[in-house]
């Protein structure tokens, strides 16, 4: 068992004269089933065909990605584990300054839009090899989307990348469907049969069944037409009920996506994570200090895939679908077994999850028959009758891993949907998580308590996570734990305005934790709530929804979730007052901010005294206090005299 080569040498010595597939990516090269690029080419290798990996070419020059020579079958290219543009900006559009992916956390080691990049730069050194684009970017890019970046509707990524094939989504059936094409000796414009594909055409009379999407010149003059869109995409995102998409560019060009891969089975998952992965980044990197993504996922399992939580601001439903896929008690454990050898491991399992930690089944039988319902929620608005609700094989699950020998504590950390536990009549799980599976601090994610704000994100209403929290209490007090929530909130949603913000702000206030870290909403593609972002309506009932753009106002909502940060006070005020809440400006307990900046106001009268050349004087305990001094303490750098006294002492 070895890497896969990386250079031309590692292939030679493998005795490899050409690859098959030489598969470019933007992350560095980690071959750990957490990392897409290494399932897929572990997958392939599996399936007979020699995969040779090209991580993070110069895309400056067009000699990177000539090292392996001309590949027999094609070029596979993934912009890596997350979209590059969100790898590289945080929601303001700032550069980041650190690339988890990268060896060292070294950034600027891929381009902006670095799939589009990698394929030029392939297509001018080899034009006639088959490109095939796949990974998240491509996969929530395929079709016209909304672009935060440049602040625009853009082509399906197939066509400005130049590509010949994309594969959407998880992609491990169709990669091998793919391969086995090429290999018969299909070209690859011929390939256009294989579900999990977007391909492009002049022709679409042969076409069974497809749906006609409303034309990309149609939708860049009216941004409806783009809700109306997505809403077609939204409901055909499930393999048992999909149809295929055709989107037209111009008078005869067409890009038109087939309708999803089957979820895979629990053996295929299973077999999935039991290839021969070397579970690390590659060896060349270790001078360079690693890649530290792996850090976070080296001691997790990953159970399950695919989400029927439905979040608006989630592209998962795009991406991995709805139906919820399983790897089996056996396979984990097994994995958990090379945990324990490893020689780094301290006794800890990080995580013991997926998307939403606590599913570990389909939500209905029917799902696995007729497919997920197009037209409604699992869990919003609320738990659908046909929910089944059980939490009792993850409950199993945990407890043979707890049980193994060498293993001290078991986490969950990839998220619990408290609305699943509550829809759950049997507390088991509820107490076996508090027992064992935190520790002190468990992280739920209501995002926001304004029910106007919880709906257009497909959360459930603010009273819900509430019973949660008292749920949650109940059972710490009756084990004798004191253990605490650590809310997931996010500012600045489609249907936040101000006064949503500060009902925000007020609950924060009341439960005494403030936040360290605020999600500001971030446009990402593919997800309804961007959609929102975009277009000003919500696509599922095309009603009209506010949506916070500005720059200042954004600021503003973020700010009132710290509202007590110092340099956050002039924003808080802003957005009190134009909210009419001046009432929450004062020094009653249920005020957020004081009437001014103290600390400000002790330094203008400073300034003030020296310019008048009036010597700075002790205060007069027996004048007037100042009015700022009325109602509350005031800060200042000299020390209150008893504390003089005991230093003395």
């Amino acid at each position: 068992m070895d890497y896969l080569p990386v250079t031309r040498q590692e292939m030679l010595d493998r005795g490899w004269e050409q690859p098959d597939f030489v598969y470019v990516i933007g992350d560095a090269y980690v071959d750990h089933p957490s990392f897409g690029p290494a399932i897929i080419s572990r997958i392939l290798e599996a399936n007979g065909y020699k995969v040779a990996m090209i991580a993070q070419p110069d895309w400056k020059r067009d000699d990177s990605i000539t090292e392996f020579g001309k590949p027999r079958l094609g070029f596979l290219v993934s912009a890596g584990n997350m979209d590059s543009m969100v790898n590289h900006y945080t929601v303001s559009k700032k550069r980041r300054n650190t690339d988890a992916y990268t060896p060292g956390g070294k950034m600027g080691k891929r381009p902006d839009y670095a799939t589009i990049v990698y394929c030029n730069l392939i297509k001018r050194t080899y034009k006639d090899v088959p490109v095939i684009i796949g990974g998240i970017e491509a996969s929530l890019r395929r079709l016209a989307h909304y672009d935060y970046w440049s602040n625009q509707l853009k082509r399906s990524i197939l066509l400005d990348s130049g590509a010949d094939l994309l594969i959407y989504g998880m992609g491990e059936h169709a990669v091998v469907e793919v391969a086995d094409a090429l290999e018969s000796g299909l070209d690859i414009k011929d390939v256009t049969f294989i579900d999990g594909t977007v391909y492009k055409t002049r022709d679409v009379e042969t076409v069974y069944q497809g749906i006609l999407l409303p034309d990309y010149e149609g939708m860049i003059k009216d941004k409806i037409e783009y809700a109306k869109s997505f809403d077609i995409q939204y409901r055909n995102t499930d393999p048992f009920t999909a149809k295929p998409l055709i989107e037209q560019y111009g008078r005869n060009r067409y890009i038109v996506q087939n309708p999803p891969s089957r979820p895979l089975t629990m053996q295929e998952i299973d077999d999935v994570y039991e290839l021969p992965y070397m579970r690390n980044y590659h060896p060349s990197y270790e001078k360079e200090g690693g890649v530290p993504a792996i850090k976070e996922i080296k001691f997790s399992l990953i159970s399950n895939r695919g989400c029927f939580g439905g979040c608006s601001f989630c592209a998962l439903t795009f991406h991995q679908g709805r139906i919820v896929q399983c790897r089996s008690h056996d396979s984990l454990i097994k994995e958990a077994g090379l945990f324990i050898k490893d020689p780094e491991f301290k006794g800890y399992i990080h995580d013991v999850g997926g998307p939403t930690a606590d599913f570990r089944a389909p939500a209905c039988k029917r799902q696995m028959e007729k497919g997920a319902c197009p037209g409604k929620q699992c869990l919003f608005p609320n738990p659908c009758k046909n929910l089944e609700a059980d939490h009792s094989d993850y409950i199993k699950l945990l407890r043979k891993l707890r049980q193994l020998p060498g293993v001290k504590k078991v986490f969950i950390r990839s998220g619990i949907r408290f609305d699943y536990v509550l829809a759950d009549a049997n507390e088991d799980f509820l107490k076996e998580l508090c027992r064992y599976h935190i520790s002190g601090q468990l992280r739920v994610a209501p995002e926001h308590v304004a029910d106007q704000v919880l709906k257009m994100m497909g959360k459930p209403e603010n009273k819900v996570y509430m019973q949660f929290v008292q749920k949650f209490k109940r059972m710490n007090e009756k084990l004798g734990m004191e253990q605490y929530l650590v809310p997931y909130l996010m500012s600045s949603h489609p249907g936040s305005g101000l006064k949503e913000a500060v009902a925000l702000a007020e609950h924060i206030r009341d439960m005494g934790y403030m936040p360290e870290q605020v999600q500001d909403f971030y446009p990402t593609p593919s997800t309804i709530s961007t959609c929102m972002y975009y277009t000003g309506v919500d696509p599922r009932t095309m009603e009209k929804v506010y949506v916070p753009v500005n720059p200042h106002e954004k600021a503003m909502q973020r700010a009132l979730i710290q509202y007590r940060r110092p340099e956050n006070y002039d924003l808080v005020k802003e957005a009190l007052v134009k909210a009419g809440r001046q009432e929450l400006i004062g020094f009653e307990k249920d005020c957020l901010i004081p009437p001014r900046r103290i600390k400000n106001s002790m330094e203008n009268e400073k300034k003030k005294r020296k310019k008048t050349s009036i010597p700075e004087q002790a205060p007069d305990t027996e004048k007037k206090k100042p009015s700022y001094q009325k109602k509350g303490k005031v800060n200042t750098k000299k020390k209150p005299v008893r504390n003089v006294h005991k230093k003395k002492k």
